[in-house]
């Protein structure tokens, strides 16, 4: 039996298409996801991401626990902020890649992929229970009675002040909503219930998560969608925001992330604090470091016309002795630079951008390139010429 968010009846009422995803019955799509694309790149696209996880932990020890298990440097956040992390496992191989948050000086929210929920909260406990101060420390799932939607686009902070008005009560202590920055979290009431909104992104426009009380999330959504109407916004499903995603090189667990793969393989180092004390997997993720991976994750487009590439393509080096040397992680049609694109791994000489490389399409090989990350950079707005 597919699990629903308490957004399912709304998805329905809108017409969305309905897919498995990590377990979860989710919208793919409304209308098609190409017009889902590009009203986010234009305009405001909203998402349910109430099938994520979240886990709670809080206490005296929340911090020292937190920087035992995870990747990045607990101890550079505060009350209001979060950063992108990793957790691994001794091999180094990521368990899963998440968000944390700091709600208070003793209180920290991370979210979780909705695939991994369980495994996650598994591993957390058996962290928790070698932990030698465990009872400094409190571990909640909270993720069944959260729910969670994120608005993303170039025009959502025109209107999200009329959602959430007025300074926030805890948190990043803003006088509204739109003077968060990026990687801020604050807390807003909504319908009498503590509401948070942060200020993150998952498709490389300015955009808004809320997490809120399952019980709230279906008025947030609605009061969000009512807001945004004069705006273009338009409600959005997975297929436009895993396009959108792998457009600016944002990883998925699953495809660009696994237990047998690295944060330092994934071009993640920058959320490994190598230098911060010991934590699971900083023995080989140092040693891979100080040696260089055999393979790196490379963005790449198509140089010539072909259907677009796919999760679990071959990757193929060029020339008189050309092999299969990769396999294609994440792969798409760019709705907004018209090629296909996508990321691979490679072997580490290969991952120079510029390399020509081949992707196997249907039996045939066809010609790409790696390029830098990310593949899509927006605009930047032109400076009227002056006289």
């Amino acid at each position: 039996m597919l699990k629903r968010t308490p957004l399912f009846e709304c998805h329905q009422q809108l017409g969305g298409k309905l897919v498995e995803f990590g377990g979860w019955e989710m919208p793919v799509q409304y209308t098609s996801i190409t017009d889902e694309h590009q009203v986010v790149r234009k305009h405001a696209g909203l998402f349910d991401i109430s099938h994520m996880g979240e886990v709670l932990v809080s206490g005296a020890g929340a911090a020292e626990f937190l920087n035992r298990t995870l990747t990045n440097d607990v101890t550079k956040l505060t009350p209001g902020l979060g950063q992108y992390t990793l957790m691994c496992r001794e091999t180094g191989g990521v368990m899963d890649d998440l968000y944390l948050y700091q709600l208070a000086p003793l209180e920290y929210l991370l979210i979780i992929n909705a695939s991994r929920i369980d495994v996650d909260v598994a591993w957390l406990q058996e962290r928790w229970a070698a932990f030698p101060a465990a009872g400094t420390v409190e571990l909640r799932d909270v993720s069944a009675e959260t729910g969670a939607v994120a608005l993303q686009g170039p025009r959502a902070a025109a209107f999200i002040g009329d959602v959430f008005p007025g300074p926030a009560n805890g948190g990043t202590l803003v006088a509204r909503v739109t003077e968060l920055r990026k990687n801020q979290i604050a807390r807003w009431e909504f319908a009498g219930q503590p509401v948070r909104v942060a200020r993150t992104g998952y498709t490389g426009e300015d955009g808004f998560e809320v997490v809120a009380p399952a019980g709230v999330i279906v008025a947030v959504w609605q009061k969000i969608l009512a807001a945004g109407h004069p705006y273009c916004l338009q409600p959005a499903g997975l297929g436009a925001r895993d396009t959108l995603r792998t457009e600016v090189c944002y990883p998925l667990y699953g495809h660009e992330l696994d237990e047998q793969t690295t944060p330092i393989e994934a071009g993640l180092g920058f959320f490994v604090a190598l230098d911060k004390g010991e934590f699971v997997g900083r023995a080989a993720l140092a040693a891979q470091k100080a040696a260089g991976p055999a393979r790196k994750c490379v963005a790449f487009k198509m140089t010539e016309r072909s259907a677009p590439p796919r999760p679990q393509y071959a990757v193929w080096s060029t020339g008189p002795e050309a092999a299969a040397v990769g396999t294609v992680v994440s792969g798409t049609q760019s709705p907004s630079l018209g090629v296909g694109i996508g990321m691979a791994y490679v072997p580490a000489a290969l991952a120079r951008p510029g390399t020509a490389i081949a992707v196997e399409i249907r039996g045939k090989r066809a010609a790409a390139v790696v390029v830098p990350k990310p593949i899509y950079l927006r605009p930047v707005p032109q400076t009227p010429a002056t006289v």
